[in-house]
């Protein structure tokens, strides 16, 4: 017997060593990641020879001066499901990473028995008996050298997948804003539109009204009554439709803030102005959205990501080695343990050589680098949609404007022409088709031009998406949804 702490400093001894070499010979395989160089375009089409300036992209919705909106956007942030979701997807991976980080280290694993004997043994026709305690300790280690650095690219494609994770709750929070934004402005459009339906169908009732008057004293026919009313009839039919869209942007709006779909609708119902952007805005040059655009930045974490699991797979190629020890130690009385007891220790390496798989780790590397060039062209590919999209928003928003002009000079000229035409009907000089046909102008005119204003909103959503303006405020991401309590060491109820 000998003493249990001479024992252990003896597997210090033997394992220290060991330890501090494996971490200076270790090394890893497969290849490193590097960045990749997209060549990008100098400035965008619709640019002039100006020097570009950077895009205002922080808070960009409040320059629609909506106090409303501001109100919806926080409370769409803070309520969001979708939002909830990619935040569990950040602890997910912290979680992952954490567990990649671990199998760098040693492990080590403690154990402790007590157990009752009772040995009976008959000599010569006498049974003898002994009763004794037996008590033993002792623990358990082993640690994986990591040579050719499986674990190191374990961890390093892990905290790719991390900076994946918060790049995915940056793109989730750039369409929450924008599709809140656009909600909001469709309606705001649509109360506008019935605002105007409303009152077209009133003017026309006020011209049936003097039609039947004119025929009541011969000036007008039945016929002419008739079409009057229809017209009015008819512009009255477009609000149903424009109030159901209506109530489908306000229910759309709740659900964004994770409240139930009628939850905005008595809050929403007093109608406010179209909201209109400060115009035009900088969009700063193409390289920037490699930087800006959650999107771009997620595909590329992703790249980066695959690229770390290839030397993953091709570790496994080469041979493996782990430190393994264990020290215990048994006596008759629980006071001995470490002292007058016996003591047993053993450490040593274990190698691993894969000689035959059938080509299955081969394999494994060729998988890791199909994958790798899949997210390679993903990441391509969502930098040139990443481009078209501010190209198309920016043509859009710039040929809307123009539209829009024309569209209200058209409105104004209509609207004159249908006062002009009513001033005539009245007096007897002009027929009734020529005032309805005034009036049907006006209307479509006007609402035309309205849709133009919600257009060149939409239009000024689109392009700030497109250029990655999004959330950029706190966000909390490492409060659960589900609060656990109760979950330490308790007797189970019947119900479970």
């Amino acid at each position: 017997m000998f003493d249990f702490e001479r024992g252990l400093a003896a597997a210090k001894g033997l394992f220290l060593p060991a330890f501090a070499a494996a971490l200076l010979s270790g090394c890893v395989v497969g290849p490193d990641y590097q960045k990749p160089s997209l060549a990008m375009p100098a400035s965008w089409g619709q640019t002039t020879a100006k020097p570009a300036k950077p895009a205002q992209l922080s808070k960009w919705w409040q320059r629609l001066r909506d106090p409303e909106l501001n109100a919806l956007v926080d409370e769409a942030v803070a309520g969001n499901l979708d939002v909830a979701s990619a935040k569990a997807k950040i602890r997910e991976a912290r979680a992952s990473y954490r567990q990649s980080v671990g199998a760098l280290l040693p492990s080590a694993d403690g154990s402790a028995s007590a157990t009752r004997n009772r040995v009976s043994a008959t000599t010569a026709g006498t049974t003898a008996s002994e009763t004794y305690s037996q008590y033993q300790a002792g623990f358990d280690s082993s640690w994986e050298l990591d040579l050719f650095g499986a674990n190191r690219r374990a961890v390093e494609a892990a905290s790719y997948g991390l900076d994946a994770s918060e790049e995915e709750l940056r793109s989730t929070l750039l369409t929450l804003v924008g599709d809140v934004t656009s909600n909001y402005v469709q309606a705001r459009g649509y109360q506008a539109r019935i605002a105007l339906a409303r009152r077209s169908a009133a003017s026309q009732r006020q011209t049936a009204q003097l039609t039947r008057t004119m025929a009541l004293a011969g000036s007008a026919t039945a016929a002419d009554v008739a079409k009057a009313e229809g017209q009015a009839s008819s512009t009255e039919a477009g609000v149903p439709s424009l109030e159901a869209s209506y109530a489908e942007a306000v229910h759309r709006l709740s659900v964004l803030t994770g409240r139930p779909p009628a939850t905005l609708t008595e809050r929403l119902k007093r109608p406010r102005p179209i909201p209109a952007p400060r115009l035009p805005i900088p969009t700063g040059i193409p390289a920037d959205i490699l930087l800006t655009r959650p999107d771009v930045r997620m595909a590329e974490r992703q790249y980066a990501q695959s690229t770390a699991k290839i030397g993953q797979a091709e570790a496994a190629r080469y041979p493996s080695v782990s430190l393994t020890g264990d020290i215990s130690t048994t006596s008759l009385k629980l006071g001995d343990l470490g002292k007058n007891s016996t003591i047993g220790w053993s450490f040593g390496p274990t190698l691993s050589v894969p000689l035959f798989n059938g080509d299955q780790l081969q394999a494994s590397v060729d998988v890791a680098k199909a994958q790798r060039d899949q997210y390679f062209v993903t990441y391509k590919a969502a930098v040139l949609a990443a481009l078209e999209d501010v190209e198309n928003a920016t043509v859009s928003l710039s040929q809307e404007r123009i539209r829009n002009g024309k569209l209200a000079s058209s409105a104004k000229s209509y609207g004159d022409a249908a006062r002009l035409e009513r001033t005539l009907y009245k007096a007897g000089e002009t027929s009734l088709l020529d005032v309805l046909d005034a009036e049907r102008s006006a209307y479509s005119a006007d609402d035309s031009a309205l849709q133009s204003r919600v257009s060149i909103a939409t239009d000024y959503i689109a392009l700030n998406k497109a250029l990655g303006g999004g959330w950029d405020g706190a966000i909390d991401t490492a409060r659960p949804e589900i609060i656990d309590v109760g979950i330490g060491p308790r007797l189970a109820s019947k119900d479970q």
